[in-house]
Formats: C-alpha cells, structure tokens, sequence
C-alpha cells in the first residue's frame, strides 16, 4: 500500500495553526497571572471608586431633601403669619376706637378729630403693606380694576368713570377690590 505524502502518519504530530505561530504564541503562566492581578486591581480601583460615587449622590440627595424640607417649612411659616406685621399696624387703629367709644360725654368735634387720626393711622398700615386706594374718577375704564354698576350719559368721554360708588384696593399690583363706578356713554347710545 502506498501512502499520500499529503497524509500525515499516525504517529507523526499534526501541524496546527498554533504550531505555526511561533513561541510567543501563548503567553507565560507568569505573565497570565500578573495580568489577572492587573484586572482584579483594576476591578479592586473601580468598586471604590463606584462606592465613593454612591456615597456621594447619597449625600447630594440628602442634602437636597433637607434643603427642600427647609423650604416647605419656610413656606408654611410665611402663610402661617403673613399677616402678621400688617395685624400689628392695625392694633392702634383698633385702640384709638376702642379709645374714642369709651369716652361718655365725647363732643362732636372730639369725635371727628378722633376719626381723623385713627383714618391717618390706618392708611399708614396700608401704606407699609403697600394697599393702595384705587379711586378712579375722571378715569379711563379699566375692567381689571374696576367694576361697572351702571353706565350714564355724560360729557365725559365715553368709557370715562363719571363716579365711585365703593373705592378699590390694591395690594402689590394685584386687585384686592374693584371701585365700583359708573361709566359715562355717549349721549348717542341707547340703554
């Protein structure tokens, strides 16, 4: 029997694509090791690393939490006594009446002068509250300050507030109370 040169023989060894990669084929058993211990230095580096991080985003959230806690409080409290100062500007008005309707024989000219200061102290609470007195006579209408109870013919221009039934109040720009007036119409237009 003949055998094919291309055929190995039984005990001859095989070649393998590792046979042919040379010597620097597989790495050393000691160089393995060193880049396992490489890794698991890496690994040792990362999770301390990813444990400070946790640390840190746990002590950012608490610190969030109380600083959004503080300022539910803060709001609470300032709803609680938002009235608080403008209250206390209002204790001497109340005392000055008190005052005046304790008096038994209180002429009429006491009583007016009484008034007069106690309205003097009043409208300077509303000034440190910033309430400001809308009285719009002579006015343009205006229908997010005012209230329009009926409308009249006038020589005012039409539109034009001819007369205040109530003032209205303002607090910080915002309506606290329309006036209620009466706006002039044309002498042409039909009621």
């Amino acid at each position: 029997m003949k055998r094919h040169q291309n055929t190995p023989d039984a005990g001859a060894p095989v070649a393998t694509e590792d046979q042919g990669a040379g010597p620097d084929a597989h790495a050393n058993p000691v160089e393995v090791g060193g880049a396992a211990d490489d890794i698991a230095a890496q690994l040792i580096k990362v999770e301390a690393e990813a444990a400070e991080l946790k640390d840190a985003f746990l002590r950012a959230k608490a610190e969030t939490d109380n600083v959004r806690k503080q300022a539910e409080a803060s709001v609470a409290k300032a709803h609680k006594y938002a009235v608080e100062r403008f209250a206390e500007d209002l204790l001497p008005v109340k005392d000055a009446l008190e005052q005046t309707l304790a008096g038994a024989d209180v002429s009429l000219e006491a009583l007016r002068s009484g008034a007069a200061l106690t309205l003097k102290a009043l409208q300077a609470s509303f000034d440190r509250a910033q309430v400001i007195e809308i009285n719009p006579v002579g006015e343009k209408y205006d229908p997010h300050r005012h209230q329009a109870m009926q409308m009249v013919e006038s020589e005012q221009p039409p539109n034009t507030v001819v007369d205040v039934f109530q003032k209205g109040y303002l607090i910080n720009d915002r309506v606290l109370r329309p006036a209620l007036v009466t706006v002039a119409r044309s002498k042409d237009e039909s009621a």
